[in-house]
């Protein structure tokens, strides 16, 4: 039977990918979940070793001295505050940890690495992508284009493996609903905040983004979804070398899910929510780039001059929102009621809506 190693393994989809593997020991003999910590218990094929991947290879090989398995599934993230560093850190993370894996021989060992990225493949942080969004889209790379660390891995991945007797496989998810201790890059997470403050202060539950995105169409990545799909993908031998959309299948639109998260806290969304006076300071506006990345098939397309800029509208920035003394008030009040652990006051929450509900990242208070 084969062996696995997962790094990012209490991140929010590294999580789910050790869960699957640690359900079927009948197909996997061992499981090494990497982590600097431990953040819950595993099943007795599934084994917990410590590893830095913010050290060098030497000391990471150091680390991982008798660990050895057929598949890599590398789901180690590390968000830094700007696309150079998230270009510099991540690259570095996976050239040293496969490094590592050559210094202490079990590279011999290796089939197949399965990386995850995400949606970011496509450009959807500069503004509006083509769409569909499908694999074999050109990468938005160059003058002019913000560096983008997925491609800095890919590139990495792809030519190790050309002198290597192993393949690869990438995965590229959507906006990711997942659970995951301490994981505050969540979008689960900054609703389920968002909603249960605002029952607190009365129940109405506004959604924060503009009417035209409360009414346009989005597709979502379960994270167990995407587990499943790479306990296939590694084993599945037409997957070599290729890169996949993970996404649940279905499309929707916040215009369906929004009443339900609502019902589900028990809010209620207003009749003319797009219509309440707001503080003329309690949204933002942010441009996106000039030439979004749409604009590079427009031509072929026939849409060449008609592809407009995209931006970011909040009605209501979290931001701002979180740092309101009412609901500060009201974050306190829940974290004492519900026993909910004390969280630095600048956490971030919402990265991940980016692409799907706020449009920038979100913090909030103790």
């Amino acid at each position: 039977m084969p062996s696995a190693i997962v790094t990012g393994a209490t991140g929010i989809l590294g999580r789910e990918i050790v869960a699957a593997l640690g359900t079927d020991s009948g197909t996997w003999q061992t499981v090494h979940a990497l982590s600097r910590n431990q953040k819950e218990s595993y099943p007795p094929h599934v084994k917990h070793d410590f590893i830095d991947l913010t050290e060098d290879a030497k000391a990471m090989a150091k680390q991982l001295e008798g660990i050895e398995a057929e598949y890599v599934f590398f789901a180690a993230y590390l968000q830094k505050d700007s696309e150079q560093d998230n270009w510099d850190v991540n690259g570095a993370m996976l050239q040293n940890f496969l490094d590592a894996l050559e210094m202490t021989g079990a590279i011999q060992k290796l089939k197949r690495v399965i990386l995850t990225t995400g949606a970011k493949q496509y450009g959807v942080h500069p503004g509006p992508p083509k769409q569909p969004m499908e694999e074999s889209d050109p990468w938005i790379e160059g003058p002019g284009r913000p560096l983008n660390f997925y491609y800095n891995q890919q590139r990495i991945l792809a030519d190790k493996a050309k002198h290597a007797s192993w393949d690869w496989v990438v995965t590229y998810p959507n906006d990711v609903i997942g659970v995951a201790k301490g994981k505050f890059m969540n979008l689960g997470t900054s609703i389920g905040i968002y909603a249960a403050v605002s029952k607190e202060l009365g129940g109405e539950l506004v959604f924060p983004r503009s009417e035209t995105f409360y009414t346009s169409f989005d597709c979502f990545t379960y994270s167990r979804l995407h587990a499943q799909f790479n306990l296939w993908a590694a084993i599945e031998p037409r997957c070599s070398n290729q890169a996949f959309n993970v996404v649940n299948g279905d499309t929707e639109s916040w215009q369906n899910l929004w009443p339900k998260m609502a019902k589900k806290f028990g809010c209620k969304v207003p009749a003319n929510q797009f219509d309440l006076p707001l503080d003329k300071d309690a949204g933002s506006v942010m441009d996106l780039a000039p030439d979004p990345p749409m604009a590079e098939t427009a031509a072929e397309r026939g849409l060449q001059d008609k592809v407009a800029p995209g931006k970011v509208e909040q009605r209501i920035d979290l931001i701002k929102w979180s740092q309101r003394s009412d609901v500060k008030k009201a974050w306190h009040s829940l974290r004492l009621e519900k026993g909910w652990r004390r969280t630095d006051s600048r956490k971030r929450l919402g990265g991940s809506w980016v692409s799907s509900l706020v449009g920038t990242t979100t913090s909030f208070c103790q």
